[in-house]
């Protein structure tokens, strides 16, 4: 059962990240944006269930939890708290850090594209340290050609700032670094 250690607010107004004593995920990401999609967790299930919930994210010890436009922090933090406490902790295992040390999704592990091993090595190092630090993560779904596919997760996810000037700076440093012909777009 972990503890709650801190809650923090996002540059999301509707997003708030839960940091917590012990891992509720050993370094895989678990984004749900709708009940549906959480049936069969019962971590994000259970934070649904709580109602005005719209996303639910959590990886590692970190929890973001969204709210729909009428939810009011003050009722739902007290609330959202009690499942979190009763979740599951995951431990923390060599092998699981390991997993989690390598960083970026499993396509960029098994692909062969140096641009891809690149691509997230430089995201591991530069850009998803800031949006976990803010509730959020990125995760690079596809590179067909120069055109590379990302979504953003968490608090990030439906934040404005992600979809504009964070994914033009995520453009510009990878069309220096890695593919001068690069365009990158959030789906």
């Amino acid at each position: 059962m972990p503890k709650i250690s801190d809650i923090q607010e996002t540059p999301n107004p509707n997003a708030v990240k839960f940091i917590l004593r012990e891992p509720v995920s050993n370094g895989v990401a678990r984004s749900f944006s709708s009940p549906s999609q959480a049936e069969s967790d019962p971590l994000a299930k259970s934070l649904f269930d709580v109602g005005r919930v719209v996303s639910v994210f959590y990886m590692d010890s970190m929890i973001t939890v969204e709210k729909d436009d009428e939810g009011d922090w003050d009722e739902l933090l007290p609330t959202l708290a009690v499942p979190i406490r009763a979740a599951e902790s995951t431990g923390n295992s060599a092998a699981a850090a390991a997993v989690a040390a390598v960083g970026g999704p499993l396509a960029a592990i098994a692909s062969d594209d140096p641009r891809l091993i690149k691509i997230n090595e430089i995201l591991d190092e530069r850009v998803r340290p800031a949006l976990m630090g803010d509730g959020g993560y990125l995760e690079v779904l596809a590179l067909t050609n120069h055109t590379l596919s990302i979504r953003y997760q968490g608090a990030c996810g439906s934040c404005p700032s992600s979809l504009t000037g964070t994914l033009m700076a995520i453009e510009g440093m990878l069309k220096q670094e890695v593919d001068p012909e690069l365009e990158v777009i959030a789906v």
